[in-house]
């Protein structure tokens, strides 16, 4: 198995869970984690959106689309 280098976010993480290593930790990390990264997502789907390269007929043509299908 090859080795992989590691990137600063990940070296980050790595060193935040050092300091606190206890399963609340990880979940209050975890949580605020989930909580940026949607945010981010709503905000570019509000973009998205208001440019109108997103809207309803698209969004229920992506429903219908089988994600696991290869």
């Amino acid at each position: 198995m090859e080795a992989t280098a590691l990137n600063p976010t990940q070296m980050h993480l790595l060193k935040l869970f050092a300091f606190n290593n206890s399963e609340d930790y990880a979940r209050e990390v975890q949580t605020v984690l989930t909580r940026h990264f949607q945010a981010q997502l709503d905000a570019e789907a509000d973009r998205l959106w208001d440019e109108g390269i997103l809207n309803q007929e698209k969004l229920d043509a992506i429903r219908q689309e089988d994600i696991h299908a290869g």
